[in-house]
């Protein structure tokens, strides 16, 4: 009998291009066997931090189980620390 599996999608959005990929995988699997499946991981410079990740826009663990139908987000870093910009719009 075949494991059933489960189809999402993971995304990058870096600041002059996206990358948007669909895989399947075993149900079961993990945020980070996702990202490793797509590919994403090689095309970008710096790779993947495992504390910049998500789950439609909820900060996730890399050994956080995926769903069906799940769109796993890889952030990248911040240019400016909000507070800092908070303080430079307040002048």
């Amino acid at each position: 009998m075949a494991e059933p599996t489960i189809v999402v999608t993971v995304v990058h959005a870096g600041a002059d291009h996206q990358i948007v990929r669909r895989v399947e995988l075993f149900a079961g699997s993990t945020v980070m066997h996702a990202i490793d499946a797509s590919g994403i991981a090689a095309a970008l410079p710096g790779g993947v931090d495992p504390y910049r990740l998500g789950i439609f826009a909820r900060k996730v663990a890399p050994d956080q189980l995926v769903h069906d139908g799940d769109r796993i987000e890889i952030y990248r870093p911040l240019q400016l620390d909000p507070m800092e910009a908070r303080r430079r719009r307040a002048r």
